[in-house]
């Protein structure tokens, strides 16, 4: 079987490899690569299934995982989401009901999105201060930047309206991807980073950016699935048919501590070559094939490497993160009294 035709971890599995037929047998995920032996996945131990691109999917196997609670995404080859298949929802109605009167008290709700853009704020800071330690050279570009995004960290837990907080987010966003081209040290001229663009993205730095944050996302809907959250109503980001506010919200502080260091390691590890994208009209790069395979492989060893976390007594997968922070969520939506506390890379 091909190395990097499906890829596990943390009860999701990814599909990649096109052409592949997926059906039911016997409560297993058969998975039927072109010319290569099937493989045969558990679907007990499954929580989601997300495809990426022409992949088959069987009547009997969409019945079995929505009637199990195994969501199915579906997004096209470049990572892009088109659709979503959840079942019942699972968890207490009253942690539900608890999420949806902290929408409607204003005052609650910005308090949760105080902690949210803080958090994506200190993050972003020691992105460029990790920088500044391992390349010396970098110190005088950067440290302005770092001293901007620090009180920006303050201006976010200050912050009085919900429209103020948007404005400091936004503000700590241009000073943090206005140098993030510095942070990139080798294939300077192929990855170069004039600042952040998507629909489409432009080039190939935020084409990887884009691939990865849309599979991020996944990882917070099904984590906040998992603890009886509704993935759908947010409280910073704005309700929108199809939009998952409240995981878009979750993965603020993980952009920059999971997915923005994990993009400058495979640009600056040259894992990623420049010959993995694809330019198409209008102006739009994404990942082809070869560039996928390498990715997602990519992806999957780093969310199986070991980190922190307080509520852990010994190291997790970064894969488990989102799960954790989903708990913390929780806890928090239940106690009135209670502050969200938001990861924070060391």
């Amino acid at each position: 079987m091909e190395q990097n035709a499906i890829y596990e971890l943390n009860n999701t599995v990814y599909i990649a490899t096109q052409n592949t037929h997926l059906r039911l047998s016997n409560e297993n995920l058969v998975v039927e690569l072109p010319d290569q032996p099937m493989r045969y996945v558990p679907l007990h131990h499954l929580s989601s299934i997300v495809l990426l691109g022409n992949i088959q999917v069987s009547t009997p196997l969409i019945a079995h995982c929505a009637h199990h609670g195994i969501d199915i995404v579906w997004c096209d080859s470049y990572g892009r989401f088109r659709a979503r298949l959840e079942g019942m929802h699972s968890g207490s109605v009253w942690l539900r009901k608890a999420q949806h009167d902290a929408l409607n008290d204003p005052d609650r709700a910005l308090a949760f999105a105080r902690r949210f853009v803080a958090g994506k704020i200190a993050n972003q800071s020691h992105v460029m201060q990790r920088h500044i330690r391992d390349y010396a050279d970098a110190a005088e570009r950067l440290q302005p930047a770092v001293a901007s995004l620090d009180a920006y960290y303050t201006h976010a837990l200050q912050a009085r309206t919900m429209d103020a907080l948007r404005g400091v987010e936004g503000s700590a966003s241009r000073v943090y991807f206005g140098h993030f081209d510095a942070l990139i040290r080798n294939q300077r001229d192929a990855f170069r980073f004039q600042g952040r663009n998507r629909r489409p993205p432009a080039d190939r730095t935020n084409a990887l950016l884009s691939f990865f944050y849309t599979l991020h996302a996944q990882e917070h809907i099904s984590a906040l699935c998992a603890v009886g959250l509704d993935p759908n109503v947010g409280l910073m980001h704005a309700l929108r048919a199809g939009r998952p506010a409240l995981a878009l919200d979750l993965m603020e502080e993980m952009r920059p501590a999971f997915i923005d260091r994990f993009v400058l390691r495979l640009i600056n590890t040259r894992q990623i070559q420049p010959d993995h994208f694809d330019f198409l009209p209008h102006n739009a790069v994404y990942l082809n094939d070869a560039g996928r395979r390498v990715a997602l492989h990519a992806y999957q060893e780093r969310r199986r490497e070991q980190v922190s976390h307080p509520d852990a007594a010994q190291p997790v997968p970064w894969g488990v993160v989102p799960h954790l922070q989903a708990r913390r969520l929780a806890r928090a939506l239940r106690d009135p009294e209670a502050a969200y506390e938001p990861y924070q890379i060391r």
